[in-house]
């Protein structure tokens, strides 16, 4: 029996919204607390009030764990939620941490403008914070360790922020329009974000979509390619060094940005890809190549397409997932490995030399612990069988896909190897910081358990839990032997 097919799930705050920022929703706090003493009767909002009590106290039993699980933690409070959430490059570096730019935004209710944030982050050094000082937190407050370095008002939200991997000043953004943004963040003006104020200008537009791209976005790593997906089934590829040559011809061009010598300059795509039935939700770039990419959608289909060959599909994979497919990402150490994740609430790892049986998808392995929609999937820089994946439940898991074989009667799914339980709201965005590779951001939207605002954290987990094993437990021993040596002995 076929799964009827489900309408493409928004994964933004709706437009016309009713939800507000996390400052007005505070000015109306004592007004909710008088209507919540209200006594009610038993239904669906006193189910909704237990499974919320039941979530506060999962959610304090993280906290008190938090010197435990974690080297460093640090807690951003959002007055607007943020769909994105990316690392820039490292700008200082110092003997106790470095200061490297974040990218974010702030999705707004159109009172104030839609931003793209170019943030400070002081990310601490391993083993360097106390365990007393990460403990302590205030989810209300703003952290010490991330500072407002630059505001560019986007024209339209900011569904979603990508980095080039050559030079990390330039980020692509995704918007509701059909269009693809290309800023160089160092160059642009800093902007104070008030009603009325008119949009900054994009360096570079990428034409090629007919139809709004909102998601699907990615940057090659190799070369200065962009690709992108949208509503109307296509993927489409671009090459920013494609704006440079032209540039290069014209001898009356001044000097400087190769990206900011023209004005409202835009490019057209190299190629229009179709195979897709449905929205694209996800692209990648296979790591090794331009011309090799991945694409994944609401028609449940993985394609791997080449531009070198033509604009059809080479591989197109029926029924990856049980429904829409939401992000995909293809293993950087290891070229046959692609995960992708789904409304079905799974994680599925495919391998490139057989990725169908019966012309149907056949992964390696499905990860099964989500209670929700899978909203992101990515590889971690430092070890090539290990993943995260994030979802609407609110949990970022990482896992080890070498474990899955494993017996480990603790773990509450094969692979499954840790589990940050910090926010309590979906996740939609989280990265890997490839210059600190066990440091991840992760945002989530809050608009659903507080009723607007957003919630940035940047963590990182305490090594002896990721290090090989006997590594770890020499370390322990080390330390037991040490702790008998330091302890009073007792009169015989």
């Amino acid at each position: 029996m076929e799964t009827p097919q489900q309408p493409p799930r928004r994964r933004g705050r709706p437009k016309g919204s009713s939800a507000k920022s996390k400052e007005d929703r505070d000015r109306e706090q004592p007004h909710s607390a008088a209507a919540a003493a209200t006594p009610r009767m038993r239904g669906p909002a006193a189910d909704k009030k237990a499974a919320a009590a039941a979530a506060d106290e999962k959610y304090a039993q993280w906290k008190s764990l938090v010197p435990v699980l974690y080297d460093w933690f640090a807690n951003h409070n959002l007055v607007w939620p943020s769909l994105s959430c990316r690392w820039g490059p490292v700008v200082e570096q110092h003997s106790h941490k470095n200061r490297q730019r974040l990218y974010l935004s702030e999705q707004t209710d159109q009172s104030v403008p839609n931003t793209l944030i170019v943030a400070n982050c002081d990310v601490v050094r391993p083993r360097i914070a106390a365990d007393s000082h990460i403990s302590h937190f205030n989810e209300e407050s703003r952290s010490p360790y991330v500072k407002k370095y630059k505001t560019i008002i986007h024209p339209g939200e900011v569904n979603r922020i990508r980095e080039l991997p050559q030079n990390k000043n330039i980020v692509a953004t995704h918007t509701d329009s059909p269009e693809v943004l290309i800023w160089d963040v160092e160059a642009q003006p800093n902007r104070h974000a008030v009603l009325g104020a008119v949009a900054s200008r994009p360096d570079l537009t990428l034409i090629g979509h007919s139809e709004n791209a909102e998601f699907a976005l990615a940057m090659c790593p190799t070369e200065p390619f962009v690709l992108s997906g949208g509503k109307d089934k296509s993927v489409v590829l671009w090459s920013i060094q494609d704006h440079i040559s032209t540039l290069s011809t014209d001898a009356q061009k001044p000097a400087g940005s190769s990206i900011k010598a023209a004005d409202n300059p835009s490019i057209q795509a190299r190629g229009i890809f179709q195979g897709h039935e449905d929205t694209v939700e996800d692209v990648q770039f296979c790591p090794s190549s331009s011309q090799e990419f991945c694409s994944v959608g609401d028609d449940s289909c993985l394609i791997l397409w080449d531009a070198r060959v033509c604009t059809s599909p080479v591989v197109k994979v029926e029924k990856a997932h049980n429904a829409d497919l939401h992000c995909v990402d293809w293993n950087p150490h290891d070229g046959n490995f692609i995960i992708t994740g789904s409304a079905d609430n799974s994680v599925r790892l495919f391998d490139r030399r057989s990725l169908t049986s019966n012309g149907v998808g056949s992964p390696v392995h499905i990860f099964e612990n989500h209670k929700a929609a899978v909203l992101c999937v990515q590889w971690c820089p430092d070890r090539s069988s290990v993943f995260g994946s994030t979802a609407e439940d609110g949990r970022l898991n990482i896992w080890d896909y070498d474990k899955v074989g494993e017996k480990d009667n603790e773990t509450p799914a094969p692979g499954l190897f840790f589990q940050h339980a910090g926010h309590r709201d979906k996740i939609v965005d989280f990265h890997w910081n490839v210059a600190d590779p066990w440091t991840i951001v992760s945002v989530s939207d809050d608009c659903d358990s507080t009723g607007g605002g957003g919630t940035l954290q940047i963590w990182r987990m305490l090594d002896l839990l990721y290090r090989p094993e006997e590594e770890a437990l020499a370390e322990l021993q080390k330390f037991k032997d040490h702790v008998s040596k330091c302890a009073p002995k007792s009169d015989s």
